[in-house]
């Protein structure tokens, strides 16, 4: 039984992570130790709204993870910690990029805790299709932002098909953590539906703050070579989660610009958002898939300094398996507004080549 624990628990960051790609370095008195991750190197053509064209080439988004696993007294145990080049930083002119922390977790049984995935985040992106952008992946769902995916401490307690998560809340003064409860039903023929419940205090003046709340619905139909994606979700208070708002940010600020944030329009109410995605996966032979994706997110209330106050993104791709693990992929994408740095509105084609190993 707690092989297909530990089987379960990778699969559900397949999407993610390169857990599945590890390789068995050692096994010593039952404890094996493993070592996984991939070299990513992408080019990507920029055609921005009002800008000017350009092109971006760059392998920072390569990773490497190790892996420690045990079977102990009776409990499946494991250690995982995993890195890339980001080093938190958006400039590009320099090429020597430090690693930075993506994960590092105890996971225990059905509890995990420390750093890694947020319940925003499990959710969504595992009924959700495989795009390549490194940036906006879960745009129009209830986990749109790449910029809190992984917060700094995360607890997970999954009894079944539950999901209960406590986590390192966004405003720092909170008297408790950001809340995620969620369910996921599975059936035999491959279907998958999710059902989640979010809260969070937001912070909504200098020492004022009111409790924020969103619902989401999540699903992927398996169709034989053909998977349907679908999500919904709305609430207020989740935008610095969601990606969009009052201000049209991605990022969290410090607390002392809680506005900038998104969350809290000028009067100091909360701002609601609803969005969806829809997306198509189709494998056309053992070695070249695709897929199409689009979603939004709307908010009741954005700044001036925003044309529209509904975001809207595009990704339409092919991934080709040269080798088993060894892929190569385009993939074009269209967004109205920027959200994170280094992805503004306009137009993006990415080319790339990943091996996972």
């Amino acid at each position: 039984m707690h092989f297909k624990n530990k089987l379960a628990f990778a699969v559900a960051v397949a999407s993610m992570s390169s857990q599945l790609h590890a390789f068995e370095v050692a096994e010593v008195d039952g404890t094996t130790f493993s070592v996984g991750g991939y070299v990513k190197a992408e080019g990507i053509f920029n055609d921005p709204d009002g800008g000017d064209r350009s092109f971006d080439g760059t392998a920072r988004q390569s990773r490497l993870n190790f892996e420690v696993d045990s079977y102990v007294q009776g409990h499946d145990v494991t250690a995982f910690v995993e890195g890339d080049f980001w080093d938190n930083a958006t400039d590009t002119a320099d090429s020597s990029y430090a690693m930075r922390l993506r994960h590092a977790f105890i996971k225990v049984d059905n509890l995990t805790l420390g750093q890694t995935w947020n319940g925003q985040f499990f959710a969504n992106a595992p009924f959700d299709v495989e795009i390549l952008d490194f940036y906006g992946t879960g745009i129009g769902s209830v986990a749109g932002s790449g910029a809190v995916v992984r917060p700094d401490l995360v607890l997970h307690y999954t009894p079944g098909g539950f999901r209960f998560t406590f986590q390192d809340p966004i405003y720092s003064d909170a008297d408790m953590p950001d809340l995620v409860a969620s369910y996921t039903h599975r059936t035999e023929a491959g279907h998958a539906f999710n059902v989640a419940a979010t809260g969070r205090e937001v912070q909504t003046g200098v020492d004022d703050s009111e409790f924020g709340a969103a619902v989401s619905l999540a699903g992927k139909l398996n169709l034989g070579n053909t998977a349907l994606s679908l999500s919904g979700y709305t609430g207020e208070g989740n935008n610095v989660y969601a990606g969009w708002g009052y201000n049209g940010a991605a990022a969290p600020a410090p607390d002392s610009a809680f506005e900038s944030r998104g969350e809290v329009d000028a009067s100091g109410g909360l701002v609601s958002t609803t969005g969806l995605t829809a997306g198509v996966s189709h494998r056309f032979t053992e070695s070249l898939r695709g897929n199409i994706r689009y979603g939004q997110v709307k908010a009741d209330e954005v700044s001036a300094t925003v044309e529209d106050d509904t975001l809207q993104f595009t990704n339409v791709n092919l991934i080709y398996t040269y080798l088993p693990g060894l892929d190569f992929g385009i993939e074009w994408r269209d967004r109205n507004a920027g959200t994170m740095p280094l992805r503004p509105g306009g137009q993006q084609v990415e080319m790339m080549a990943m091996y996972k190993f």
